[in-house]
């Protein structure tokens, strides 16, 4: 079987996997959040933490939830982190280094699980499982959380409230996070991947020296660190090393895992708005970039000419042989048009073109079909400002789903779309410009560029991942990408939560001859359009002096 014809058929697999998931996880989803009903475990949780789940909350009061909650989480990982060679269960390793360690719990708390540092030489158990993987549960139903509270604002009118944050966080952990984690987790040590709570011991001798590896809780953390598009691994090599990931089968299920929950959203918002069509049309936009997105980093790793590219097949510098160039392929793509950042390959090594559909990917701001929770929310942001544009285009008020997009409205997607981008360049140009970050860069010219715009670009769009040529584990980058982390994950939530507020207020707009129709074609058409002209308009001159130099310098 040819590498091309294996990419294929890998592809044409993990599409009926997901359609086969689709229709009954989005309406399971769909059913948690509408429920009045209370687990008797999650009745013991909301005892525990004070709150009560029957209180609704109007956005601002949603809000602070979201910022406390996540407050809190920063300052237990921060301290867990800098108490661990007090602890029990750290593999002997020291507490962590105070800018590391504040760099390390805004990553996780953000869902951005950036690592500078090298996690089976760093992180003992405790870290590890009560930290590290704790919050790739919370930061994940976070982030659904307030997905559901912009659809409530949608769905909603004449009320300010948008439900209880204490209950949503609750119930996505409890009923789907958790369950779904289980079975994946499940799966992967069928697979082969370990799942232990070993010491360090020595495997060999190799060059006149040892080699050590330790033991993890690695199958249960891989399967929520996919599930809930967090991306930070047991290992420095992350999905790429055997223990996280040892064969194609796997390497299949932890794509889906990826893709499950983003793309199911799109069903539940449809069910909860009373019109599936609308899902519809949202998933259509989705899978359109995601679909292409990948076809172009197959076609571009596949092509790229020369003699020991022909020789391997493609383009194989920093890929796994067990994953081939179609397994790493999808695999890239899915993880950056996600906000997952885990790697079963490096994309520093990628062509010049194929780094640059990595990076593009995270700049669409990861909505095709993006992070758990934030890629619904900012799908239906891109899906106010295309309403927005055809509205001006015709000449009349703009509507999307019953609701009037106003002044107040656009002002609040237009900051949500502002946000990233500032970060990324403002960041970006700092560090090119001060003396002391280039230092950091192994590689000069377009490619060294590349390296720190992708840091940025990843952190400021709660990804993870990196171009491996940079020294990050830096005073200077473990401050600036921890102050981008949270930026880019808590800013554009106050513009979100303030935006479903808003919708939750009007009252419903009937529909009439001139109002547009949302869930046909030609929206999810101007919708596709609308990210990618947005996004160029962008993005573009620093694109050009990074990758597109790069790829059409080789």
């Amino acid at each position: 079987m040819s590498p091309v014809l294996a990419g294929v058929l890998q592809l044409l697999a993990l599409v009926v996997a997901l359609g086969l998931a689709y229709r009954p996880l989005g309406d399971y989803m769909a059913g948690v959040y509408s429920s009045k009903k209370h687990l008797r475990v999650e009745k013991w949780m909301y005892k525990a933490i004070g709150a009560n789940p029957n209180t609704e909350m109007r956005w601002p009061a949603y809000l602070r939830g979201v910022l406390a909650f996540s407050a809190v989480s920063v300052l237990f990982l921060y301290l867990l982190q800098r108490l661990q060679g007090s602890l029990p269960g750290s593999l002997g390793f020291v507490s962590i280094d105070p800018d590391q360690a504040f760099n390390t719990a805004a990553s996780f708390v953000a869902n951005t699980n950036w690592q500078s540092y090298y996690g089976e030489q760093a992180m003992g158990h405790v870290v590890q499982t009560g930290g590290l993987a704790v919050q790739n549960f919370v930061s994940a139903a976070v982030g659904i959380a307030v997905a559901v509270a912009l659809v409530r604002g949608f769905a909603r009118s004449r009320t300010g409230e948008l439900g209880n944050f204490w209950a949503d966080l609750v119930r996505g952990t409890v009923r789907i996070l958790l369950p779904i984690s289980v079975i994946g987790a499940v799966l992967l040590v069928a697979c082969g991947a370990i799942q232990n709570f070993s010491g360090i011991h020595e495997v060999g001798q190799f060059m006149g020296g040892s080699q050590q590896w330790n033991g993890g809780a690695v199958a249960s953390q891989e399967a929520i660190k996919e599930l809930g598009t967090n991306g930070g691994g047991y290992f420095n090599a992350n999905a790429s090393h055997p223990f996280e990931n040892p064969n194609g089968l796997s390497n299949l299920l932890e794509i889906f895992l990826i893709l499950v929950i983003p793309f199911a959203l799109t069903r539940t918002f449809g069910r909860m708005v009373g019109s599936l069509k609308q899902g519809y049309a949202i998933l259509a936009t989705m899978g359109v970039i995601w679909l292409g997105f990948t076809a172009l980093m197959m076609w571009t790793e596949f092509a790229h000419h020369g003699p020991a590219f022909d020789i391997a097949g493609g383009a194989m510098e920093g890929k796994e042989t067990r994953f081939g160039i179609g397994g790493s392929s999808i695999f890239a793509v899915a993880t950056t048009l996600t906000s997952t950042g885990a790697v079963n390959s490096f994309h520093s090594s990628f062509t010049g073109f194929g780094g640059g559909i990595t990076m593009l990917g995270m700049q669409l701001g990861e909505i095709a079909p993006g992070g758990t929770g934030s890629g619904l929310y900012g799908m239906l942001i891109m899906a106010i400002i295309a309403v927005f544009i055809a509205g001006l285009m015709v000449g009349r008020t703009p509507e999307y789903l019953g609701k009037k997009i106003g002044t107040r409205e656009i002002k609040f997607a237009a900051c949500y779309i502002l946000i990233t981008p500032t970060l990324v360049l403002c960041f970006t140009a700092a560090a090119m410009a001060l003396p002391t970050p280039p230092h950091s860069m192994t590689n000069t010219g377009a490619h060294g560029f590349s390296e720190i715009l992708y840091a940025y670009t990843s952190g400021a769009n709660n990804n993870g991942s990196a171009f491996a040529g940079l020294n990050a584990d830096t005073q200077w980058f473990n401050t600036t990408i921890g102050l981008a982390m949270l930026l880019g994950r808590f800013l554009p939530m106050v513009f979100v939560l303030a935006l479903a507020g808003s919708l939750a207020e009007q009252k419903p707009v009937p529909a009439t001859v001139g109002t547009l129709g949302t869930h046909k074609p030609l929206f999810s058409g101007l919708l596709v359009g609308t990210i990618l002209i947005i996004t160029g308009l962008t993005y573009f001159p620093a694109l050009a002096l990074g990758p597109l130099a790069e790829g059409l310098a080789s």
